[in-house]
């Protein structure tokens, strides 16, 4: 079986304090768009792991698509299988990539082996992976709240609007992206700033995460404005970054607009 775990763009995120076990509670806009890795797994006399795509770091037992399988494996007795990761969606991009293909992974063995579980012993099983693991379980807009993994579902919609996600080759760390950040009560709740015409998100719609690291990365800020200068209705960063993205009315090209190291989706909303 074959599945295509997709990204998601934060619409707004609000760091709204440090809790006790280290984590930051925050308030979000997650929001699923279709720039995709592939995950495949099949049934296997024995355990194999194999990827393609962008080079991924590490071991394999490291990669969360497998130690969701030795998870369930233990839980059900699972046979084996063999798992193959094409990996397109870039990482450390501030897409949830990784948290994609776990919780793919998790659903995907669901189907395989027919283990009827429900979305919701889903979230709770792959919640334990990784703090936005949980959304990609139901995949549509979702307000995230705490650490990103409680969820309030939204009448919220961008069909018919063209996004626009430029990544420039830059890891930005966890570490880097909290060490600058000051968590504060938001003044505005960000599910009425979410209902407003998008043309009113400027400067009202935030990512707390901007403030320090378009001051840290300039490149960063030269892309929201551009992005603004050819047409962009709003931009803004997705997560703790590097991605930027832009939402614009209509269709637009913007390959030839940037280096050709910078890795681009473009496509409609299509939720």
């Amino acid at each position: 079986m074959i599945c295509f775990p997709n990204a998601k763009i934060n619409l707004g995120l609000q760091i709204i304090g440090k809790r006790a076990d280290g984590f930051h509670n925050l308030a979000s806009i997650f929001y699923p768009v279709a720039w995709c890795d592939a995950l495949e797994m099949v049934v296997a006399d024995g355990f194999e792991f194999t990827q393609s795509g962008i080079f991924i770091q590490g071991n394999a037992e490291d990669n969360l698509c497998v130690k969701v399988y030795r998870s369930l494996k233990q839980k059900f007795d699972l046979p084996n299988v063999k798992i193959h990761l094409h990996k397109n969606i870039p990482i450390g991009a501030g897409l949830g990539g990784g948290s994609a293909d776990g919780a793919f992974a998790m659903k995907l063995l669901n189907d395989l082996f027919d283990l009827k579980l429900s979305n919701n012993q889903m979230q709770d099983l792959i919640k334990p992976f990784g703090s936005d693991c949980a959304f990609f379980i139901e995949n549509r807009p979702t307000l995230a709240i705490n650490k990103g993994d409680e969820f309030e579902h939204i009448d919220f919609s961008l069909k018919g609007k063209y996004l626009v996600l430029i990544y420039p080759d830059l890891f930005i760390s966890t570490k880097e992206a909290y060490s600058g950040v000051q968590p504060q009560i938001p003044s505005k709740d960000l599910k009425n700033i979410g209902a407003l015409p998008i043309k009113n998100w400027k400067g009202n719609l935030t990512n707390d995460f901007e403030h320090h690291l378009l001051v840290a990365h300039p490149l960063l800020l030269e892309i929201k404005n551009k992005l603004y200068h050819l047409g962009a209705t709003y931009s803004s960063m997705s997560g703790s970054g590097s991605t930027m993205y832009g939402i614009f009315e209509s269709e637009i090209d913007l390959v030839a607009h940037f280096p050709a190291n910078y890795r681009i989706w473009q496509g409609w909303a299509n939720d």
